[in-house]
């Protein structure tokens, strides 16, 4: 059974994704071929932290005068004759965009890659007000027929192989298509082409906006934005209040920074750079333009010192790909639109009303490689931290959490009630440890060790050894000073235990 957005909890989405092992094994194979090709693009750049560094300072530069770079934004845009529009939220970025659609007495709208639309559910709106909207990204086109959401916000249709697309598409088609690549992207190009042509409206996201031209920026690879930005008559842009960088030397960093980190490409295939609708010169482009510029919760962040960070990020998806938990479970158990470390933050910092967070936050084993992969150096893992704490400060926390956690407090705030415990857990743990690991059946441990491994504790503790080793080297040395003992008795430790004296292990 494949593991869907809407399916239950979390829990239930997390336990779904683990029984699916070709989901398990898909994910795990993509995202590290792109972790892969991001560690070989960023080498061979050269000095990439300073170029993270860059990355930083101007999305914390733009973020931090955001008030002034919007309003530069939407003046320059007009003047180029562009309309903006300003969205509070998901439902009024969707009217906004279905009104536009009616004035034109549009059918059919075609769409290119846009998390944003996604976030608004747009072609579910689109779908009320009797307007077909048609996803023309590759990924994104097969899983709107396969009715799911995207996985991975740079591979939609990560969790999917050849069979299951053909499936997918040989329902669309009405006949049966075998799953060869260049077989099912030749049905999709022609079918594609077809929407193109009797398109009324073209939608766009927007990787950058610039404020100083009031230009849009689309990244992408396969072409697809560039035909939804010039066949129809009219295009309709949303992006995110805080898409926006300074000026076209910014871009410069971002191009090199984007691409790199979400696919390991030096550049993606095309990138647009569009200002305002077609000129009198013009040999193509829509005859009206308009730019919703979504909120949707984002200015809660601003002046937030725990949380402004979380809008510097570009949707570069490099988080994704190192989180060992995403490897695990996919992008769906997440239950939103973005998936991954940034997702789980982002789908609980959005939204204000910290009694609707679910568990997603609990996605995270506070490794810190997303931090460390992402290219403006957002402190994610500390956000996880941050938001566990607003949960528990709220009144939100599970009376059994509350009171395991008061517990562990009480044992660990004293040595010897710490060492009593440990007494009393090697003696209980005998009952249920099987083969040196922890296997409870029942009780509070159940849960813990369904999908993780418990090693049981030690017969001695090393207080216990280091104490019988001091003892051990005091009477065969008697005359020795008390730090050269403590120095021979760290050797003589690392010897036999194959430490190296800093907490790590030589032994393979």
């Amino acid at each position: 059974m494949q593991v869907g957005a809407s399916d239950g909890t979390v829990k239930t989405r997390a336990k779904l994704a683990l029984n699916d092992d070709f989901l398990r094994q898909a994910v795990r194979f993509t995202t590290d071929k792109l972790r892969d090709g991001k560690k070989k693009a960023t080498e061979e750049q050269g000095n990439w932290e300073d170029w993270r560094e860059r990355g930083e300072l101007i999305r914390a530069h733009t973020i931090a005068n955001l008030d002034y770079y919007l309003a530069q934004f939407a003046k320059n845009a007009r003047l180029h004759g562009a309309h903006v529009h300003f969205a509070r939220d998901a439902a009024e970025a969707a009217a906004i965009a279905i009104a536009i659609a009616k004035e034109k007495q549009a059918g059919l709208a075609v769409k290119s890659k846009s998390m944003v639309t996604e976030e608004i559910h747009l072609n579910q709106a689109f779908a009320k007000a009797n307007i077909k909207s048609v996803e023309t990204d590759l990924g994104e086109y097969i899983i709107q027929l396969a009715e799911e959401a995207p996985s991975h916000i740079i591979i939609p249709a990560i969790h999917k192989n050849r069979r299951q697309v053909a499936e997918v598409l040989s329902r669309d088609a009405g006949e049966n298509l075998p799953p060869e690549t260049k077989v099912l992207a030749g049905y999709v190009r022609k079918k594609l082409r077809e929407y193109f042509l009797a398109a009324d409206v073209g939608i766009t996201g927007c990787n950058f906006a610039v404020a100083e031209t009031g230009s849009i920026v689309i990244f992408e690879n396969e072409g697809n934005a560039r035909m939804v930005s010039t066949v129809p008559k009219t295009q309709i842009t949303l992006m995110g209040m805080e898409r926006l960088i300074p000026s076209l030397d910014d871009l410069e960093v971002m191009a090199t920074l984007l691409p790199r980190s979400a696919t390991g490409q030096r550049l993606t295939v095309y990138m647009s750079v569009i200002t305002g609708p077609r000129r009198q010169d013009d040999g193509d482009g829509p005859e009206n333009m308009h730019i919703i510029v979504l909120d949707n919760g984002r200015s809660l962040q601003l002046g937030d010192a725990e949380f402004q960070d979380v809008l510097n990020c570009i949707r570069c998806g490099a988080c994704l790909n190192v989180c060992p938990v995403y490897h695990q479970v996919g992008g769906h158990t997440y239950g939103s639109t973005y998936s991954g470390p940034i997702g789980a933050i982002l789908k609980s910092a959005l939204n204000g009303d910290v009694s609707t967070w679910d568990d997603s936050m609990n996605l995270c084993t506070l490794c810190g490689a997303c931090t460390e992969a992402c290219p403006e150096r957002i402190p994610l893992h500390n956000m996880f931290l941050h938001l566990r704490r607003r949960k528990v400060e709220a009144g939100h926390a599970q009376p059994a959490e509350k009171s395991a956690f008061k517990g562990f407090s009480y044992v660990m705030a004293d040595a010897k009630r710490y060492q009593t415990a440990l007494k009393f857990g090697r003696f209980g743990q005998r009952f249920i440890a099987r083969g040196g690991v922890i296997k409870a059946k029942i009780g509070p441990l159940k849960k813990w060790t369904a999908s993780r491994y418990a090693p049981t504790l030690p017969k001695n503790s090393f207080r216990d050894d280091w104490a019988s080793l001091h003892r051990e080297l005091e009477e065969q040395l008697p005359e020795t000073s008390p730090e050269m003992l403590e120095r021979l008795m760290r050797a003589k430790h690392n010897r036999e235990t194959g430490g190296n004296g800093h907490g790590r292990t030589n032994r393979a």
